[in-house]
């Protein structure tokens, strides 16, 4: 199990290579948000993806990736900004930004297969054939650990809160921030009901494959959560909401046009859990939301 001395030396070792995010108070729900898509490469990922490079010996053949986007998108900043090689597996699902982010990194990219699932073994053949060093996008101590920075800044900033929202796809994030949290604060994952691994996973007691369709699949639509996820989620998170994908899409609008915000599906799922009334706060129960991600096209929020 993942021990809070390595969220904390995750923390010392990538504190250098990313931003503190802010947290905005959001007056018509009374929560306040943690505004993590402001994060270098549009999302919480740089943070896990800083963490394993920085703490493992990275190969002559560099590093490798099977990302819905922004696990790539930060994979291969980090190794562009360490000057190492990466090459990141993408599912044809992902959107543009995103493959746009990962080559403005100057990685090589791989574009193939129908989900993330499909990625992930194109990137193991690669790293079996070529001895690349494989960066997880969520089933990994460093990855987990180095997404737990986030609830120690988070807690740093917000050390009032009871309760916290947090998307989950693979579940690396929500594995890392409930377990730097230690139930000193609820997290409540968040899932789409078209892609709940972790959903369905706590309900087995195991980890299981789900079948995956959902506008925020690029982002939190891996098929199966892992073992290393469930263990801390088990432990650590006291349950995961559902949210209907139209939920997500109002509150995707609704943060473009109330905050000027623009959010990718997976980074509004969160709020869209508060909005719909998925989940619903007790009364005086304060509660922070979490916005990981901002890789879309403008454009689709308007």
């Amino acid at each position: 199990m993942i021990t809070l001395a390595d969220i904390r030396s995750a923390r010392q070792r990538v504190t250098s290579h990313i931003r503190t995010t802010p947290v905005l108070a959001d007056t018509s729900t009374g929560a306040l948000l943690k505004l993590e898509f402001l994060q270098h490469s549009g999302s919480f990922k740089a943070r896990g993806a800083f963490n394993n490079l920085l703490s493992q010996t990275i190969p002559e053949a560099g590093v490798a990736a099977a990302s819905g986007g922004n696990h790539g998108a930060a994979v291969a900043l980090a190794a562009q900004r360490l000057g190492l090689k990466a090459k990141i597996f993408v599912p044809e699902i992902s959107s543009p930004a995103k493959i746009a982010r990962i080559r403005a990194c100057g990685a090589a990219i791989v574009i193939g297969g129908a989900s993330y699932a499909d990625a992930a073994a194109a990137c193991d053949l690669h790293v079996k054939e070529s001895g690349a060093l494989p960066v997880h996008a969520y089933d990994s101590w460093a990855t987990i650990a180095g997404q737990g920075t986030l609830g120690a800044e988070w807690e740093e900033q917000s050390p009032q809160l009871d309760t916290v929202l947090v998307a989950a796809g693979g579940g690396g994030l929500i594995a890392g921030i409930a377990r730097w949290f230690e139930r000193r604060v609820k997290v409540v994952g968040v899932e789409p009901q078209g892609s709940c691994a972790l959903h369905a996973s706590l309900k087995a007691g195991r980890p299981v494959d789900v079948a995956v369709s959902s506008i925020a699949a690029d982002s939190l639509g891996a098929r199966n959560c892992g073992q290393r996820v469930l263990a801390v989620a088990e432990r650590y998170v006291d349950h995961v909401v559902l949210v209907d994908d139209e939920a997500i899409r109002q509150t995707q609008n609704w943060l473009w046009r109330e905050m000027r915000i623009v959010a990718e599906p997976g980074g509004a799922a969160a709020l869209a859990a508060l909005q719909s009334g998925g989940y619903r706060p007790a009364q005086g129960e304060r509660v922070g939301v979490l916005l990981c991600g901002a890789n879309t096209d403008p454009s689709s929020v308007v």
